[in-house]
């Protein structure tokens, strides 16, 4: 079905990018590799997200400041979606074009030049709508006002919102991977077009896994794997842990929100962090440990949580991910109401007197990961886009 692929940067395998990847400070270029099946119908619009790589690394923080730096995520992405929009226009004279596929926050110009020319509008909204992202995250600046700077995603300004929302009303058809995701939208004032939930697929499901029997009595190992804000839940998640010392050890891997939260730091110096890791080196630690604690109270869908499941380590997880879709509760995994952290805390105790579970648990999620490969996603998604 794909006519077209637009980004800022995607590298294959021998270009130019590909080999940039290769020299700091452009060795994330290597986490932009694409299929070469792709190559011939891409096109990019690599300068100005290669400025924002450079800014950030060379700590200019004035050039990458939320929506106002010139290499901004937002200042970014919105160039792309405006090249996107201009080569619409060029291209409908050469070819058919049925439809465009955008996402939140880079769809408003595509979308509205799609409008002037007869084109369809798929829209992807891979994080809850805006307005659910408020009503549930304010309250947790009373509840662990320590955190607040951490909750970067309720910084956007008014025309930001406003844009999002045009994007929501120019869509003919909105796709989202998580049923959580699909409730947020209910908080649009407003009436919508059809939602299909397109659940992801899971990574190669990794080697059979040797589970540690417990009868040397040690401490649980629990790995976090994510951004480190509150959205994460990650606060709750440190609550939980240092209430369990010495019957657990924590591992986090992932990038601060913000260098300006002392609690952040302080927890982090009682923990083991890993600021990031190759895409690989994730999947290799997740086998290391017992169990993957996402506690996510915002989360469109939550990728770790199959990442985890595929090398056969169960995770605990919030009904505000795609954990629902997903788990279990108690056979391939555990659910714990988001925002909780006696939940949270229960939830461990569980597995620290009853470590046994965890195989099984890991057994199962193995197997519900090779029952839905990621090419039963692009099935699904194909069919959702032709109904």
């Amino acid at each position: 079905m794909l006519l077209g692929f637009c980004t800022s940067i995607g590298t294959f395998s021998g270009s130019f990018l590909d080999q940039l990847s290769t020299i700091p400070p452009f060795t994330e270029l290597s986490r932009r590799r694409y299929d070469a099946v792709l190559e011939s119908k891409t096109r990019m619009w690599p300068w100005r997200e290669l400025g924002r790589l450079i800014a950030s690394k060379a700590h200019i923080p004035g050039l990458t400041t939320h929506e106002k730096g010139i290499f901004s995520i937002d200042a970014v992405y919105q160039s792309l979606d405006r090249h996107v929009a201009v080569s619409l226009s060029q291209r409908i004279k050469q070819q058919k074009i049925d439809a465009v596929y955008a996402y939140e926050d880079g769809a408003a110009y595509s979308f509205r030049e799609a409008k002037e020319l007869g084109i369809k509008c798929f829209y992807d909204l891979p994080i809850g709508y805006w307005r659910a992202a408020q009503r549930l995250l304010k309250p947790e600046q009373e509840r662990w006002p320590e955190w607040e700077s951490t909750l970067t995603g309720l910084k956007d300004s008014d025309v930001k919102l406003a844009r999002k929302d045009e994007e929501l009303m120019l869509a003919d058809r909105i796709v989202v991977a998580s049923q959580f995701t699909a409730d947020t939208l209910r908080d649009f004032p407003g009436q919508l077009v059809p939602i299909q939930v397109v659940p992801y697929g899971f990574p190669a499901v990794g080697e059979a896994r040797h589970y540690t029997d417990f009868n040397t009595p040690r401490p649980l190992q629990l790995l976090f794997v994510g951004g480190l804000s509150q959205r994460k839940g990650i606060a709750d998640l440190f609550a939980a842990v240092e209430a369990l010392a010495p019957y657990v050890e924590l591992t986090v891997v992932g990038r601060k929100a913000t260098d300006n939260c002392p609690a952040l730091d302080a927890a982090l110096s009682r923990h083991r962090w890993i600021p990031s890791l190759p895409h690989a080196a994730v999947l290799k630690i997740m086998r290391e440990h017992d169990v993957l604690v996402f506690p996510s109270l915002f989360e469109g869908f939550g990728l770790v949580i199959t990442e985890a499941m595929s090398q056969g380590t169960p995770v605990i997880t919030t009904n505000r991910t795609a954990g629902p879709d997903l788990i279990e509760h108690g056979y391939n995994g555990w659910l714990v109401e988001a925002g909780s952290t006696s939940a949270l805390q229960s939830s461990i105790e569980h597995l620290i007197r009853e470590p046994r579970s965890i195989a099984a648990a890991g057994r199962a999620a193995m197997e519900t990961a090779r029952s839905r490969p990621w090419s039963i996603y692009g099935q699904e998604l194909a069919i959702a886009l032709t109904m």
